[in-house]
Formats: structure tokens, sequence, C-alpha cells
């Protein structure tokens, strides 16, 4: 019974380490990487209608340095 219930333990925490292996390996790819950047990027970059021109062009070099900073890429 003792040997059952260590077995079960082992298992379980086996199977709890590689679901969290697998889970950071998918949520680090590049791919995925990009899709959250770029999604990030498109909430930046939502255009209000009464911002003027150098309001709209600070909008536009924010989001433009938070994707380049959310995608590992460095500034100048």
């Amino acid at each position: 019974m003792n040997n059952f219930r260590i077995a079960k333990i082992i298992i379980v925490f086996l199977s709890l380490s590689y679901l969290s292996v697998s889970f950071l390996r998918n949520y680090n790819s590049p791919e995925n990487i990009e899709k959250r950047c770029i999604l990030k990027f498109e909430n930046d970059f939502k255009n209000n209608l009464g911002t003027s021109h150098k309001e709209w062009n600070q909008i536009l070099d924010l989001a433009d340095n938070n994707y380049l900073k959310c995608m590992g890429i460095p500034q100048y």
C-alpha cells in the first residue's frame, strides 16, 4: 500500500513537471511571442479621431517602442 502511494506521488509530480515544461515551451515560442506583441501594438495603435497630428505621431512612436521592447529587439 505504501509503495503504491509513493508511486502515485511520483507519477503526479512527473506529469505536472512535463505539463509545465510543455506549456512554457509553447508559450515562449517565437510565433506566440510575435502574436502577443502584435496584439499589444494594435491596442496601442487605436486611432482617436480627435487627436492632433503631433499627438498621433507621439502615439505611433510609443506604440513602436513598446512593440520593439516586447519583441526583445534592442532600441537605438
